[in-house]
């Protein structure tokens, strides 16, 4: 669709290199700053889908960023500016090379595991006689390895971490503690919305002043599960699917089409108007999560109007 950005190939002063990620593409400019431009495609089982979603890029963009700012009292962050809707503007960070996966609620990749038999998910125990979308006693972490673009991300326990020396143990404590702040202090915003934060990914990286922030995103429906507060409870008791916010309609779209990313699969095909309904929950996703109207931006000519706005913000930035 013409209306969305599924790929850059900017030239920007002081550019170095740029990274392709799933989703966000980062320029490296002058081993300073990193401009990390959030596309409009679409992730699922660790498969790019072949079209954008209008407007996605700047929805994931302005949740991550404005989370971003309602935490930073909390954990330190790289984020410097957002020069346009779809572009943060931070420092650039050597990025941990692990997922920080926390989850309050027994749900998605956590619940296929149990449904599969496994009482042990990332080094952490389960409790027996639990079922899907099931409160955890405590929050779990339980974190991945960070896959490269078309790989998939794999589990790996604490002691995994260590013993491979993915990170050092005492950046790791400080990991789980900025993971678990964030967790709490995204339950309380959810919570003020009606909604219930299921579960969520952080990613974390170093300064060159050897400081460790929050990168990339924070509470977007691509890195967390929200369920709707109102009912949850009755529709647990009932052994009802919950009603919940986050791109798990697309996984279970593709699912029902007979695709979760495995070898030999092929992604079916999604028409215009699909696509258009897969923009309006994402529309949708943002005004709950944010409690705001969400305001599209001029999509007539993304690619100029994201460049434009970068190389103003790089003209006047110090």
């Amino acid at each position: 669709m013409s209306n969305t950005i599924i790929d850059t190939n900017f030239n920007f002063p002081g550019q170095v290199s740029v990274y392709k990620g799933k989703v966000r593409e980062v320029y490296n400019i002058n081993n300073n700053l990193l401009v990390m431009i959030a596309t409009d495609r679409l992730s699922a089982f660790d498969v790019v889908m072949p079209k954008g979603i209008p407007y996605k890029g700047q929805i994931l963009n302005q949740i991550a960023t404005k989370f971003m700012s309602q935490t930073e009292d909390l954990v330190p962050n790289w984020l410097i500016a957002t020069p346009d809707p779809n572009v943060a503007v931070g420092y650039l960070c050597e990025p941990f090379k692990v997922e920080m996966v926390i989850r309050g609620y027994m749900s998605g990749h956590a619940a296929r595991e149990y449904k599969a038999g496994k009482r042990m998910l990332c080094g952490v125990e389960l409790p027996e006689g639990m079922k899907e979308n099931d409160k955890f006693p405590e929050p779990i972490i339980t974190p991945a390895t960070k896959a490269e673009m078309g790989d998939h991300d794999e589990d790996i326990s604490r002691e995994g971490i260590l013993n491979r020396g993915i990170v050092s143990e005492a950046d790791y404590l400080v990991l789980e503690d900025y993971t678990r702040k964030l967790f709490n202090r995204g339950t309380e915003i959810a919570a003020s919305r009606g909604l219930i934060l299921v579960d969520t990914k952080y990613e974390f990286g170093k300064t060159k002043e050897g400081k460790i922030v929050l990168i990339d995103e924070i509470h977007t429906p691509d890195s967390s599960r929200y369920f709707y507060a109102d009912g949850y409870q009755e529709r647990q008791d009932r052994g009802e699917a919950q009603k919940q916010l986050s791109k798990e309609f697309v996984r279970q779209w593709l699912i029902s089409n007979n695709f979760q990313g495995l070898k030999g699969q092929t992604v079916p095909f999604m028409s215009d108007e699909y696509i258009e309904t897969v923009s309006e929950r994402y529309i949708e996703l943002y005004e709950n999560i944010m409690g705001e109207t969400f305001v599209k931006a001029d999509v007539s000519n993304i690619q100029e109007r994201i460049e434009a706005n970068v190389n103003v913000f790089l003209k006047n930035y110090n």
